[in-house]
C-alpha cells in the first residue's frame, strides 16, 4: 500500500467504520500525536473510537495530497463536538513509517458559512495536475512564505500571487490581491497582526502545496495551515485553517 492508501484506510477505520481492530493494524503502537487534546500513542486514539461512533461524527474528505511519507487530508467534520465544535474544517497531516501511520498533526476551525468572497472554506478544484511541476511549485510557495509571510516584504507579492486570478477561501478575505490587502489592513487597524515565524511542515504534489506554520495572531501563539493551488507559475487559490496553540497539551510533543 502507498502512504496515501494507508492513511485513507486508517482514517476510514477510525472516522467512518469506527473499527478499532482495523485501525490497530494500521497505526504504530508509539504513534506520535500533535493534536493538543489527545495523548500520544495508539491506545488513546483507538480508545476514543466508540465515543466517536456514539456522537454521530461524519467526515467529508475534499482533498488529499502526498509527498514522500507525508499525507495531507483536507476535510469537514460534522457532529464534531468531541473535537470542539458542531462542524469543523480541518487539515490532518499524517506521517507513514514501515507501513503504519506513525505521526499526526492537525488544525481544526469552526466552519463559517457566510464568507467575504462568497466561496466556502472547502469548495474549489480538487484534481491534482502538473505532477512534473511539483518541485517548481513547492519552491514558489516556499518563496512566498519565507519572503512575504515570514519576511514581511509585501512589495514582492506579485512575484508569487497572480494579479489576474486569486480565489480566496479564508472566510474573512475577499478574492484577488485587493481583497487580501483590504483584509490585512483591517486586521492591522484592529491590532490583529498575523506573524509567521517558521514553517515545519511542507507537502507538495503537482499543483497543490500545503504548509504548516507557527506564529502569532493578535499576539497569541497560533498554528497556520495553508493550502495553495498553483497555475502557470503563480499562486491562484488559497484555503486555510487557523487554530490557537494552547499553553498546555495532553502530551509533550508540541503542536509541530
Amino acid at each position: 500500500m502507498t502512504p496515501t492508501e494507508i492513511v485513507l484506510a486508517f482514517a476510514t477505520a477510525v472516522f467512518v467504520d469506527f473499527d478499532a481492530e482495523a485501525a490497530r493494524g494500521l497505526v504504530a503502537p508509539d504513534y506520535i500525536q500533535h493534536n493538543p487534546s489527545v495523548p500520544s500513542g495508539a491506545e488513546p486514539i483507538l480508545g476514543v473510537i466508540p465515543a466517536l461512533k456514539e456522537s454521530g461524527l461524519t467526515v467529508e474528505t475534499h482533498r488529499v495530497i502526498a509527498e514522500g511519507d507525508l499525507v495531507v487530508v483536507h476535510g469537514t467534520y460534522s457532529n464534531a463536538q468531541l473535537f470542539g465544535g458542531d462542524t469543523l474544517v480541518g487539515f490532518d497531516v499524517f506521517r507513514v513509517e514501515d507501513g503504519k501511520v506513525a505521526e499526526h498533526w492537525d488544525n481544526l476551525q469552526p466552519i463559517v458559512t457566510e464568507t467575504v468572497s462568497g466561496r466556502s472554506m472547502t469548495d474549489g478544484p480538487t484534481e491534482i495536475t502538473d505532477l512534473d511541476k511539483t518541485a517548481e511549485n513547492k519552491a514558489l510557495v516556499m518563496g512566498f512564505v519565507e519572503t512575504v509571510l515570514q519576511g514581511g516584504d509585501a512589495s514582492t507579492i506579485t512575484d508569487f500571487i497572480s494579479t489576474e486570478t486569486y480565489h480566496q477561501h479564508n472566510p474573512g478575505v475577499g478574492d484577488g490581491l485587493d481583497g487580501l490587502g483590504a483584509a490585512l489592513a483591517a486586521m492591522a487597524e484592529q491590532g490583529l497582526a498575523m506573524v509567521y515565524t517558521r514553517t515545519p511542515l511542507v507537502v507538495a504534489q503537482g499543483n497543490f502545496v500545503f504548509t504548516g506554520s507557527e506564529g502569532t495572531f493578535g499576539g497569541a501563539s497560533t498554528a497556520f495551515y495553508d493550502l495553495f493551488r498553483v497555475e502557470n507559475g503563480k499562486i491562484v487559490e488559497h484555503w486555510d485553517v487557523i487554530q490557537a496553540i494552547p499553553d498546555e497539551m495532553a502530551h509533550d510533543n508540541g503542536k509541530f
